[in-house]
């Protein structure tokens, strides 16, 4: 198939009229795309929330464990005179 015989089937393609398409296909895809959209934002809050909780329950653990601070040695006793 060289070049205007390409040229020729497209045009015969894109003159052709369309299919009928279903009265009721535009208020099916405004419902269901309204419904993904409700979905995808309550994820995301969700996951927004579920990342502030994790900051949170980390904070409150930091602030009790002290992880930076140097824990007590168990080998040797506390020198405390000399």
């Amino acid at each position: 198939m060289n070049r205007t015989e390409r040229e020729a089937a497209a045009r015969r393609l894109m003159e052709r009229t369309p299919p009928p398409v279903p009265p009721d296909l535009y208020a099916e895809v405004v419902r269901r795309g309204t419904r993904l959209l409700r979905r995808r934002r309550l994820a995301g809050w969700s996951l927004w929330l579920l990342l502030c909780a994790a900051v949170v329950v980390f904070a409150v653990w930091a602030a009790n464990a002290r992880p930076w601070a140097e824990r007590p040695s168990q080998t040797t006793p506390v020198v405390t005179s000399w």
